[in-house]
Parts: structure tokens; sequence; C-alpha cells
């Protein structure tokens, strides 16, 4: 997807929309950080419950529409930790401790 297909399809789900705006808010925004850092670290901030509803409220799947790792992934601190230490889904699962967080960092 480009930038204007985004646009469409958040402007087409707004007017469709009825239920929590709060909930359409985060839905909107988790799309938005998805297109910069990918789908794979979304699951190091976000339980897959949380991501499920976010897909349905918006009518997609981050997976089909988004890379597994997007250009900007590095700036996720649990993405990082991940690949200093080594297995992805267990640290989804939360097998491994420590790793799971919202917090960015700075560089670019």
């Amino acid at each position: 997807m480009q930038t204007n297909e985004y646009t469409q399809l958040i402007d087409k789900v707004f007017k469709e929309f009825s239920g929590n705006l709060s909930q359409l808010e985060s839905a909107i925004g988790l799309f938005m950080i998805a297109r910069h850092l990918g789908w794979k670290p979304l699951l190091l901030i976000h339980d897959k419950k949380t991501i499920r509803r976010y897909e349905k409220i918006l009518g997609v799947s981050f997976r089909e529409i988004f890379p597994e790792v997007g250009p900007l992934a590095h700036k996720s601190r649990a993405w990082a930790r991940v690949q200093k230490l080594g297995n992805f889904w267990k640290a989804v699962s939360g097998a491994t401790p420590g790793i799971r967080t919202t917090q960015a960092t700075k560089k670019s």
C-alpha cells in the first residue's frame, strides 16, 4: 500500500464506523505505527488479541499489508532486544521475560 491508499482506507473506515471512537483512534494509531515498524515488532508491543481487535475495526490484516519488519523497526526497544537475545516467538509468548515494551529510541 502507498500513503494515498492508507489515507483512503482510514477515510473509508471512519465513514462506515459505528462504535467506540477511542477504539477506532487506537486502531488507526497502530495502523500508522505498523507502516514504520512492521507487523512483527507490533507483537512485542501489543498482545495478539488487541491486534486482532484493531484489524477487525479496520477490516485489514497487518500481516498481509505490512512487511514483517519495517524500515524503522530498530526504533522499537523490544525489537532491538529480540535481535540481541534471539527467539522472537518466545518473546511474543512471554517465555523470554523482560523483552516486551512500548518504548521507542530516538535513533533513526
